[in-house]
């Protein structure tokens, strides 16, 4: 995983590091690095032509340093004072602009100068205009085709306007250490350590119960139950009230619940299972949601809260009061909607405050979907990972019941809950890339998901012993 500073982590970092180190052999590091993209991106330096934006903090220091080096290289260079570059102002004709305006520390809004037809931009940190936390751009920021960023990641450059606004993004070592860092992004090699199932295993090693579905909603309890499935659940126990008609999994062993006070049906039906999933397609109404928190209070084991036992939980006070019954690890999965209707307000620009606030207000896990999906914790560090493997194809009807099944299943096949969710996220987001660039469904998920977790698994998980 890789680590994610905030604006003040990375001040104190830099000051840390400010304690070995000088700050003209930092910023040295840093120009040389910015110079070194430069070239990648140029393809070359002889008779390229830069324009570098410095402004007067460190980032243009940095940006000075990389047209140095680059006119030590050959490539016509000039550096324009960022105050004397009014906003919208035609930049002089060039093959790259070198944006060293503002940086991290940068807050309010900033309108970038005009960059010339076909020319790149490469971004010094992150690009001038963007909020380094948030990722929000109020005025009409730095579009860059690349961000060279030190150090570590950035929230502003993963969420908000920041994701679209920063392009490739790379990260430059330039010896500035920190601590165990409060935020982590989920990488593809991370999906090994979904561990693999041992050769002495059965079907109820890995078992989730599902409680989803209802007359009119069958689908979400079959894309939970495949989802589930496909991620490694070795027995799939479905429960849907009222036993509505369906073509339901045929590998999912069902059980018949009443239409009411079917709480504890399910409880014994799942009793064996090391996870459980509740929510998808369940419905709203009272009764409903009374058996869905009667079921909460009484899980023993992992529990992914989704969809309408969101719902069900109420408000944050209601929800806390609910939750710490439980003696198991509770995943809350809302997107902004479920999430506003919980707190009593929108998650935000930022997802991940957001998703710590959430987590420490009902004290559970909180995965807040989006673009850029958040996984907080109330304890422990990190206590945030994020996926940023998500994308538009996901803005589905039913992709959120299948990620649902994915966590459960995870959970069962033995991960902490938190890591669960989170490369539960990231395989999602993945599969979804899988599929094609247009008419991706959820039911083309679970499949998908099952081809990521072949590819990126531990390699040794199907092997057999004497295979070459």
């Amino acid at each position: 995983m890789r680590a994610v500073l905030t604006r003040d982590e990375m001040r104190a970092a830099d000051a840390a590091a400010l304690a070995s180190v000088s700050h003209e052999t930092l910023v040295t590091r840093a120009g040389t690095a910015v110079a070194h993209a430069a070239l990648r991106l140029l393809g070359g330096a002889y008779g390229r032509r830069v324009v570098v934006v410095a402004g007067k903090g460190s980032n243009g220091a940095d940006g000075r340093v990389a047209a140095a080096v680059l006119v030590r290289r050959g490539a016509r260079v000039r550096v324009l004072e960022a105050e004397h570059v009014g906003a919208g102002a035609a930049l002089p004709p060039c093959d790259l602009v070198v944006d060293g305006a503002y940086g991290t520390g940068f807050r309010g809004s900033y309108d970038a100068p005009a960059v010339p037809a076909g020319a790149a931009v490469l971004a010094i940190d992150i690009p001038s205009g963007v909020d380094a936390d948030t990722g929000d751009a109020p005025g009409d920021a730095v579009r860059a085709d690349r961000t060279v960023t030190f150090a570590a990641l950035k929230p502003g450059l993963l969420q908000g306007a920041g994701a679209r606004l920063s392009g490739t993004v790379e990260v430059a070592d330039i010896g500035i250490g920190f601590p165990t860092p409060r935020c982590l992004l989920v990488e593809d090699a991370d999906v090994a350590r979904v561990p693999p199932r041992p050769r002495q295993v059965n079907k109820w090693t890995t078992a989730v119960g599902v409680a989803a579905g209802s007359a009119g909603m069958e689908g979400a309890a079959i894309l939970c139950s495949r989802g589930a499935m496909a991620a490694g659940a070795g027995m799939l126990r479905l429960g849907s009230p009222g036993d509505p008609a369906a073509a339901w999994p045929t590998e999912a062993v069902r059980m018949r619940l009443p239409a009411e006070g079917w709480a504890g049906a399910f409880l014994e039906a799942t009793a064996k299972c090391k996870a459980v999933v509740i929510g998808p397609g369940l419905g709203t109404g009272a009764a409903v949601a009374e058996e869905i928190r009667a079921v909460i209070a009484a899980v023993p084991v992992p529990l992914v809260i989704d969809a309408d036992a969101l719902t069900a939980l109420g408000d944050t006070a209601a929800a806390r009061t609910l939750l710490d019954k439980r003696s198991a690890p509770s995943i809350l999965t809302p997107h902004d909607g479920e999430y506003a209707r919980i707190a009593g307000a929108a998650p935000g620009e930022d997802r991940l405050a957001a998703a710590r606030r959430l987590a420490d207000a009902t004290g559970s896990i909180v995965l807040l979907k989006g673009p850029l999906t958040a996984v907080a914790r109330p304890s422990g560090s990190p206590d945030v990972v994020l996926s940023d493997a998500g994308g538009p194809a996901l803005a589905t009807a039913g992709s959120g019941d299948v990620l649902s099944g994915i966590i459960g299943a995870f959970c069962a096949r033995g991960l902490p809950p938190h890591d669960a969710a989170a490369l539960a996220a990231h395989v999602h987001g993945r599969a979804a890339a899988l599929g094609p660039p247009e008419g991706l469904v959820s039911g083309d998920l679970p499949a998908l998901v099952a081809q990521v977790l072949s590819a990126l698994g531990a390699p040794e998980r199907n092997r057999v012993a004497g295979d070459d």
